[in-house]
C-alpha cells in the first residue's frame, strides 16, 4: 500500500490583504498539522491576494521564488509537509503577471510553479497564459496541478495524466452559483484518469463574486473520500471555513487503471480535431 494522506482548505483571503492571508494560512497549516500527520496540503486558486483586484494585481505579484514562497517553504518543512497554493507571480518584465500555483515540499524547496493555461473573463486582462503542463514526483507520488477554469478541459487532466500524474491538485476560484458544474468536473476528471483529484475551492465574497467552496478529495472512481460539502452557516447557508482530511492509497490509481483500461484503450489517431484551434 502506498498510503498518503491529503487535506484540503477552504479559506476566505482578505481582498488584497497579502500579509493577512499569509498569516491565516500558516495558522491553518499550524492546525491541520498539529491533528494529524498529513503529507500534502492544497490551498485554493489566488489565495493570498484574492479573485477581483484588477490592476492592483501589479501590486501584489512577486518573482519566483519571492517572500511568500520561502516562507512557506519554511512552514512545509517546519511540519515535514507538501503545500499547494494559489498566487499572483511576474516575470523580471513588469508588466507580465501570472496566475500560478506553487509546490513546495517537506525540506524547504520551491519544487515547481504552474501558470494558469485556460484564463477566463476578466483575468486575460490580468495574466499571461500559461504554457507548460508540469507532473511533479515527490515522495508522496506524482503529483500535477491545476486552477481554476483549467478543471472544466479534460485535455489538461489527460495530458497530466499521461505524464504520470497520481494525484490532481486543483486549486480553485469557483463561483457559488456554478457549484454543480465544479462538483460534476471534479468527479469526471478523477473517473476519466483513474487518478485522486485533491481539490480546493475558496469561499466568501470578493466585490462582485460569491465562491461556493465544498472542497473535496475524490478517488480513481469517482469516490469522495472527504468534502466540505454541507459546512454552511446556519443563518445565512453560506459555505464555510476549513479543512477536509483524507488518507488514501495511491495503489488504486495502477488498480483501476489496469481494471478500466481508460488509458490503454485511447485511439490517439482518431482524435486529431483535438490539436485544432477551433
Amino acid at each position: 500500500m502506498r498510503e498518503v494522506t491529503i487535506a484540503v482548505v477552504q479559506m476566505k483571503p482578505r481582498l488584497g490583504e497579502a500579509e493577512e492571508n499569509l498569516v491565516k494560512m500558516t495558522e491553518m497549516v499550524s492546525r491541520i498539522a498539529s491533528q494529524q500527520k498529513v503529507d500534502l496540503i492544497v490551498f485554493p486558486e489566488l489565495i493570498t491576494s484574492g479573485y477581483e483586484l484588477g490592476v492592483r494585481f501589479t501590486e501584489l505579484a512577486q518573482r519566483v521564488p519571492g517572500p511568500t514562497i520561502n516562507l512557506m517553504a519554511q512552514r512545509a518543512n517546519e511540519y515535514g509537509v507538501y503545500i499547494a497554493f494559489g498566487i499572483v507571480t511576474k516575470e523580471r518584465v513588469e508588466s507580465v503577471l501570472y496566475n500560478s500555483a506553487i509546490l513546495v515540499g517537506p525540506d524547504g524547496e520551491l519544487l515547481d510553479v504552474y501558470n494558469k493555461i485556460h484564463l477566463r473573463g476578466e483575468e486575460r486582462m490580468a495574466f499571461r497564459e500559461g504554457y507548460k503542463l508540469p507532473v511533479i514526483p515527490t515522495e508522496v507520488g506524482n503529483i500535477g496541478l491545476m486552477i481554476g477554469y483549467d478543471l472544466a478541459f479534460p485535455e489538461v487532466a489527460r495530458s497530466l495524466a499521461l505524464d504520470g500524474a497520481e494525484i490532481l491538485c486543483v486549486l480553485a476560484n469557483w463561483e457559488a452559483a456554478n457549484m454543480d458544474e465544479w462538483k460534476t468536473y471534479v468527479r469526471a476528471r478523477a473517473y476519466e484518469n483513474s487518478l485522486f483529484v485533491a481539490a480546493a475551492n475558496r469561499v466568501g465574497e470578493d466585490v462582485t463574486l460569491n465562491f461556493g467552496g465544498e472542497s473535496m478529495v475524490v478517488g480513481p472512481r469517482g469516490q469522495i473520500h472527504a468534502s466540505l460539502a454541507g459546512e454552511t452557516d446556519p443563518e445565512t447557508g453560506a459555505p464555510l471555513e476549513g479543512f477536509a482530511v483524507a488518507r488514501v492509497d495511491l495503489d488504486d490509481v495502477r488498480k483501476y487503471r489496469e481494471e478500466f483500461q481508460f488509458v490503454q484503450m485511447r485511439q490517439p489517431a482518431m482524435y486529431k480535431a483535438l490539436v485544432r484551434k477551433y
